[in-house]
């Protein structure tokens, strides 16, 4: 008599900032992803952490129905729940981890815990009915740049284990390329976030109208708060020798300047990330390359990989664009690969704000 194999659904759950996720992975194919986002924090012109956590309670219940109801799911049906645990904001990785905790207890099924970060770079691993198989091959380097980090992690397989080793070669010593750019778009008074903002208005400037001071670190490792200082400084001496006191009267002014300084800042960030990720490439000798995180969706930053792959004869892997910002598939792809390598997290586990791979 055969026997028949029990399918493995995984409930995956994502509230490390201010998108409240869930997503259903069965037997490695994403059925559904549904994300919840925070319009509250735009008149603040950045994430409000007790804001975040109260609007998490409301979406959760909701955001979780709906997954299961788009993947035709009975909770009944499910093998673990995967959520993140850190790193992120406390109140709402609370939020996230209390209800799984609960459910995962309700249901008697196992508690898996997931890395934020290492989401992002599993994110490449994400696989759809709708579009064929493509992720990178062991070993790869991923660049992960987001709001809050910008990293150049080296992946490679683990004998006898599904979950990838991750090793962090590189990383900021400051700010992340992602808070350059939305701190930089909140002094040009653009809307929070300003990353989209900044790649908007770059798409009709010059990238070469200004130059900003580059950072020298050794190594792999970043620094974007030169950057930034620079940047303000621009922006001050132009306003001494026009002799207005605003963005906005400067750009009165001088003929498209937002748009040029926007070109040049995302020209000057994604140059940077470059140039340690091609050192890197060369010193390792890998050609897989990928890129990850809520940055990854910048347009320059695409056109920058596919023009290094072509120059460097990389093979490049670009997430699509709902698998780069915050979302719960990408934890559902690394929840479920430590669930096969049987790695279950303890229900007293706690949350944390701050981690590396």
């Amino acid at each position: 008599m055969r026997r028949i194999m029990k399918k493995t659904v995984i409930l995956a759950i994502e509230s490390s900032c201010d998108d409240t996720s869930a997503a259903v992975l069965c037997d490695g194919v994403l059925l559904s992803n549904v994300t919840a986002s925070q319009k509250v924090h735009e008149e603040f012109g950045g994430v409000v952490p007790e804001l975040a956590s109260r609007a998490h309670q409301l979406n959760i219940m909701p955001v979780v129905d709906t997954a299961l109801k788009r993947a035709g799911v009975d909770k009944s049906g499910l093998s673990a729940i995967a959520v993140t645990r850190g790193p992120g904001l406390l109140g709402s990785l609370l939020v996230g981890t209390s209800f799984a905790k609960g459910l995962a207890m309700a249901l008697g099924i196992p508690l898996v815990e997931v890395n934020h970060l290492q989401g992002h770079v599993m994110a490449h691993f994400v696989e759809t009915n709708d579009a064929e198989p493509h992720h990178p091959q062991y070993p790869f380097l991923c660049l992960l740049v987001s709001g809050g980090n910008s990293q150049i992690v080296k992946v490679d397989a683990q004998e006898g284990k599904h979950m990838p080793k991750m090793e962090i070669i590189g990383q900021t010593i400051d700010d992340a390329a992602g808070e350059a750019f939305d701190k930089c778009a909140k002094v040009l008074g653009l809307p929070y976030p300003g990353g989209p903002w900044i790649d908007k208005l770059a798409k009709q400037g010059n990238p070469k109208a200004f130059v900003f001071a580059e950072p020298n670190i050794a190594g792999y490792n970043y620094s974007f708060s030169g950057l930034k200082t620079s940047f303000l400084y621009t922006i001050r001496d132009l306003m001494k020798a026009h002799g207005v006191s605003s963005v906005d009267e400067l750009a009165d002014c001088i003929p498209n300047f937002k748009e040029d300084l926007c070109a040049s800042l995302q020209y000057t960030i994604v140059d940077v990330l470059m140039r340690k990720l091609k050192k890197a490439a060369k010193d390792l000798e890998i050609s897989q390359v990928a890129v990850a995180g809520g940055v990854s969706a910048n347009s320059g930053l695409r056109d920058a990989f596919i023009d290094y792959g072509r120059r460097y004869r990389w093979q490049v892997f670009i997430p699509p664009f709902a698998f780069t910002t915050d979302n719960a598939a990408m934890i559902a792809q690394a929840g479920y690969c430590k669930f096969l390598d049987g790695e279950f997290c303890p229900i007293d586990a706690v949350p944390f704000a701050k981690t590396v791979i």
